[in-house]
């Protein structure tokens, strides 16, 4: 997400980096440098226009700071007016306590509304609510259906009615809720290849019998501009107090999101990161502006691992790195951690100064996948002694694994480094952060 954006961004910087200082000359360069990069990641063009005078402008006005370099200090000057036109801050949900709760999804077929209605509904959950999804799409073939497949893959509970009209569905779902104890109800509403009267028509009338707390517009990114333009149509003739901009992982150039809000006056609230059911993400636009200048996003990355990681298993597993006990077994489940965090590269971007290197980088990703099948090919004995792992047993796991014995020599070469790396991180760091270090030391090899 934001690859190119962020790689453009890195060369304008560059350039500013050996200046003296900040000249009218050299500013006016890396503005319009800012503008074309802009342009060419599909961001609204006033909203181009009005981002380049504000950053000429303070840029111009603003004295240089002697502790810092006149590259640093255009480099703030992006990183705040990127943070401002995406929202400022993320927006922290406060649901009432006392009755339940309504979200409605809006947006046009085909932008991954049924999947973002299961990914928020696992959020809230997450949260401690207690969700309830709504089938109101009656139009699109399987739609009910792929809604009541998510429910069942993530226990959630799902309304379905295929013989009532949408408005009907919407309000029995909320009568469903209060008997069932539910605090939350989130509207699965029906998309068109366009926008049309009927649509609207309908969603007014569901809004009207639900009144929601909050209304998502839900965008596929990958459309740029389109989506823009669809949110500004939804919001003049419905309105909503949010967007959720999907497949961000995917070829996205990032302009819908750095749009939205000037053209419709309301923020994207959250951006889908992946195919599985917890990939969805408040949408942090100080973090998001840091991640596009290369700045990396730190705080994400732990909340990341903190969601992957379980407190008492990483006590268990400190323990056992500390009397050096460590085996394979557990390297095999710190790397299954790591992968529910998400893709190696995307992690990789997340640290400073990283993230416009690893775009050059080659990434192996199938690395991962090697080392989990080989591990698995092992029987526990020999993932607990690797010692005893000869030639004739490395025949054998290679061809279970669908590798060679290179590659497990490869693998277990780099697990006694490891080991014997991590004895030495430990008596360093005593008894802070051993599950931490296990885990750099992974990202690392």
């Amino acid at each position: 997400m934001f690859e190119d954006l962020a790689g453009k961004f890195d060369a304008i910087f560059k350039k500013l980096r050996g200046r003296g200082k900040l000249t009218a000359e050299n500013v006016s360069e890396a503005v319009r440098d800012v503008k074309r990069a802009l342009l060419e990641a599909d961001v609204n063009y006033k909203v181009v226009k009005k981002f380049a005078a504000v950053v000429q402008e303070k840029a111009m006005g603003s004295a240089v700071i002697d502790s810092i370099t006149p590259g640093q200090q255009f480099v703030k000057l992006v990183h705040d007016e990127l943070t401002a036109i995406m929202g400022g801050a993320a927006r922290a949900y406060k649901f009432h306590t006392n009755r339940v709760n309504v979200v409605v999804l809006a947006g046009l077929q085909g932008s991954g509304k049924t999947t973002a209605c299961a990914k928020l509904a696992l959020h809230f959950r997450k949260q401690g609510h207690r969700p309830l999804m709504a089938a109101c799409d009656t139009y699109r073939p399987a739609a009910v259906d792929q809604l009541e497949t998510l429910g069942r893959a993530l226990n959630i509970p799902v309304y379905a009615d295929r013989k009532a009209k949408p408005l009907a569905i919407a309000a029995a779902a909320v009568d469903e809720a209060r008997r069932g104890g539910q605090s939350l109800v989130i509207v699965d509403t029906a998309g068109r290849l366009h926008v049309d009267a009927g649509m609207m028509a309908e969603l007014k009338g569901i809004c009207a019998a639900v009144k929601p707390d909050e209304t998502f517009f839900v965008a596929d990114a990958m459309t740029g501009q389109d989506a823009v333009n669809v949110a500004a149509e939804f919001h003049r003739e419905v309105g909503f107090t949010g967007a959720i901009l999907t497949k961000m992982d995917g070829d996205a150039r990032g302009g819908a999101a750095l749009s939205i809000l000037d053209v419709t006056g309301v923020a994207v609230q959250f951006i889908g990161v992946g195919e599985k059911p917890d990939g969805l993400e408040l949408f942090h636009p100080e973090r998001m502006a840091s991640r596009i200048l290369g700045m990396g996003d730190i705080v994400s990355l732990v909340e990341r691992a903190q969601e992957a990681s379980d407190l008492e298993s990483s006590k268990k597993l400190e323990k056992k790195i500390r009397r050096n006990l460590f085996t394979l077994q557990d390297f095999l489940d710190q790397l299954r951690q790591i992968k529910k965090m998400g893709s190696l590269s995307d992690l990789l971007a997340m640290i400073p100064g990283m993230g416009n290197q690893v775009k050059d980088a080659q990434i192996d990703g199938t690395m991962m996948v090697k080392i989990e099948a080989i591990i698995c090919s092992m029987t526990p004995r020999e993932r607990d002694k690797p010692l005893i792992i000869d030639g004739s047993r490395k025949k054998r796991i290679a061809l279970g694994s669908g590798t060679t014995v290179q590659d497990i020599n490869k693998l277990l070469k780099q697990f006694d480094n490891m080991k014997t790396m991590m004895k030495r991180m430990t008596k360093i760091a005593g008894k802070r952060g051993a599950g931490a270090a296990m885990r750099n030391l992974t990202l690392k090899d």
